[in-house]
């Protein structure tokens, strides 16, 4: 083929979602200069997952090099690229898969995370007579049901609420979501439901009240050559990248479209209730959802230019946080503040190359076959990621004569879930001494493979628990997951930060404390020295600061921040600060923190002091200034910053000076 020749030296490729998630325990990938290859071997069984220990990585590359040819080489690690290689091996297909990145590293792990058939694409359908958005929401449905079937602790039913503040609306959603059950069959996970006014603000106590009608509750749920009969291009926003490689003159078929989500402190929402605002100040919709304990909101959709490395705008964060003041009531503060964690994904909307409107965007999925035989599949969504890896492995046997059976991964139930159960957590406690909130958030990670991770924690020293040494006090993950992480082929810190834990996606702060202790393991696992170690935090905060939000968070209190408070906060601000500043000299310095601290009978590790200190040195000459400490707490009543640590221990010494009270000093929530 042409494009053997072409992946010769860097292959140029894209992707997301995990190996694991797909129930791939065979799937491996090989890192060499940023460049992983994968290999799964043809399953002889496929009514349940392969449970064999996965092979490492020198033996995934030595079965790379010494294969003459596979059946079918897939391009990108993403859920459609992991899907094609899971349809084509549980067909007896010989299947390699490169990567370029790490599984889940690109669009697929920044999803609104929520599996569903597509409210808004049967509303087209119905006001346009779109047959093609009406057979999306049909096939979307029916795959969500298959998800929620063969993946049990990684998918559950979650209500959403569609709330009403016009009578008008009242019968005409009623309908429409009426509609989106009986599209959905026997695959209709609830029936939708109407509240009243009381009964939506009992289930979302935050919802603005004023002018509430009801409201509307529905479910959703390199460096050698590896050769293969059939390429199959599955790398999303990098589609014409591969499609180019193979022919120099292709015509683009991607139109990327950036998505911008943010993460907020859990009590946000009800933990059992999603938000859907069907129609936003400008259109778009946006979710509103819990997820890990915490809300996550999104998603915004412009235009965007192709990058491995997308930055959520402040625009876009705003432009979010300003939908949501709309719908939440006016008692609670949205706050700017309170933004843990905030990322962007490229959506890869697509043309179909061979549609007679070749500028009309397909919102279902497209399979294209080249000239030289490279089949592309692009489009579609996360929910149908199974039926587009069906549709194309159909293709490739087709185009390429190969000798294959039908698709058998309908009901193949995916790595985890075939012993999982909503009580398997109380065995991890009892058997292994580990916290509840802890063997909860295992079980519904890795199903009934939580056992494997939980024989790897440590012995924490403590009464209780027993096992489980956590990476970070207010998260439920644990040491045993980086070890875990490695076997599941995780390489570096930002692969385990992100997509072997969810850290970066929950909370920034949080995800930066952790690091340290997460590049310790690593290195002990995978026998980095101090130069690696380094390079890996190196790397690793330059992803937080730029593709989490960090950065954004750094541009809300800076040395430049205006202050803008009233002459009596003033005052007041300066009468706490020199409570700490006792010889006037203008500034704050560990030392006058420890002498206050000492007063009250307070102890404190001086490291912890550096770090809280070091939030408000915005000119880093460690100290802090009155004129920082009154931009925080202007910042802190504009909403911009919040938790911060040194205005909490200040403010709590100030009351508690002469009651000799101890001083909280955990961070509230760690807002962005």
């Amino acid at each position: 083929m042409a494009f053997q020749k072409a992946v010769k030296g860097t292959i140029l490729v894209g992707g997301g979602a995990l190996a694991s998630v797909l129930g791939l325990s065979q799937f491996a990938h090989y890192r060499r200069k940023q460049v992983n290859l994968a290999y799964v071997e043809a399953a002889e069984c496929v009514s349940e997952p392969v449970n064999r220990e996965p092979p490492s990585r020198e033996a995934q590359l030595l079965t790379l090099q010494n294969t003459s040819e596979f059946d079918i080489l897939v391009i990108g690690g993403g859920a459609t690229g992991c899907g094609c290689a899971l349809d084509a091996v549980t067909r007896g297909l010989k299947t390699a898969l490169v990567e370029r990145d790490d599984f889940s590293s690109g669009t697929s792990s920044r999803s609104t995370k929520l599996i569903h058939g597509g409210v808004r694409y049967l509303q087209k359908a119905i006001m346009k007579l779109d047959i093609e958005q009406y057979r999306m929401v049909k096939e979307a449905l029916h795959e969500r049901a298959n998800l929620l079937e063969i993946a049990p602790h990684l998918s559950a039913p979650l209500p959403i609420m569609l709330p009403i503040y016009k009578w008008w609306q009242l019968p005409y959603y009623w309908i429409g979501i009426k509609l989106y059950d009986l599209v959905a069959g026997s695959n209709c996970l609830k029936s939708s439901y109407v509240l009243s006014k009381s009964r939506a603000l009992e289930h979302f106590p935050m919802l603005q009240k004023d002018k509430l009608v009801g409201a509307i509750v529905y479910y959703d749920g390199q460096e050698f050559d590896v050769r293969a009969k059939c390429v199959i291009n599955a790398t999303g926003p990098f589609t014409d990248t591969v499609r180019k490689m193979d022919d120099k003159n292709a015509t683009a078929i991607c139109q990327p479209s950036a998505g911008v989500h943010i993460v907020m402190p859990g009590y946000y929402s009800p933990e059992s209730m999603g938000l859907l605002d069907p129609a936003t100040s400008d259109g778009r919709v946006i979710f509103f959802l819990p997820w890990q304990k915490m809300t996550i909101a999104g998603t915004t959709d412009t235009p965007t230019d192709v990058t491995p490395h997308p930055i959520p705008s402040e625009e876009d964060i705003n432009f979010i946080l300003n939908e949501v003041r709309n719908y939440l009531s006016c008692d609670v503060e949205v706050r700017r503040g309170d933004v843990l964690a905030a990322w962007s994904g490229i959506r890869p909307l697509v043309t179909d190359p061979k549609s007679a409107d070749t500028q009309s965007i397909s919102r279902n999925h497209v399979v294209d076959i080249s000239e030289s035989g490279l089949i592309t599949i692009a489009g579609g969504k996360w929910t149908t990621y199974r039926s587009m890896a069906e549709d194309t492995i159909n293709a490739a046997i087709k185009t390429h004569d190969l000798k294959a059976g039908p698709s058998r991964t309908v009901g193949l139930f995916l790595q985890g879930g075939k012993d999982w159960s909503p009580t398997l957590y109380i065995r991890l406690v009892q058997d292994y001494g580990l916290e509840s909130e802890v063997a909860q958030h295992l079980a519904a990670t890795y199903g009934d493979k939580a056992f494997e991770v939980a024989k790897m924690a440590s012995v924490t020293g403590k009464r209780w628990p027993i096992v489980g040494v956590r990476l970070v006090s207010e998260f439920p993950y644990i040491e045993a997951e980086v070890k875990y992480g490695i076997k599941e082929y995780a390489c570096t810190a930002v692969d385990m930060i992100s997509r072997r834990t969810r850290l970066a996606f929950l909370n920034v702060q949080a995800a930066e404390e952790a690091l340290p202790r997460i590049v310790e393991l690593m290195g002990r696992e995978l026998n980095w020295d101090d130069y690696k170690k380094q390079e890996e935090l190196e790397t690793a905060r330059k992803f937080l600061y730029y593709e989490m939000g960090y950065k954004s968070r750094s541009e809300q209190l800076t040395d430049r921040s205006e202050i803008s408070l009233r002459p009596s906060d003033v005052d007041r601000y300066k009468k706490r600060f020199h409570k700490f500043d006792a010889d006037q000299k203008g500034f704050i310095t560990i030392v006058d923190v420890q002498r206050v601290l000492e007063s009250i009978n307070v102890q404190m590790d001086e490291n912890t002091l550096h770090e809280i200190l070091n939030e408000v040195d915005l000119n880093k000459n460690g100290q802090v200034e009155l004129n920082e400490f009154l931009q925080l707490m202007s910042a802190i009543q504009k909403g911009r910053v919040s938790g911060s640590r040194l205005a909490i221990l200040m403010k709590t010494a100030e009351e508690n000076l002469d009651r000799r009270v101890p001083i909280p000093v955990d961070r509230s929530c760690g807002g962005l």
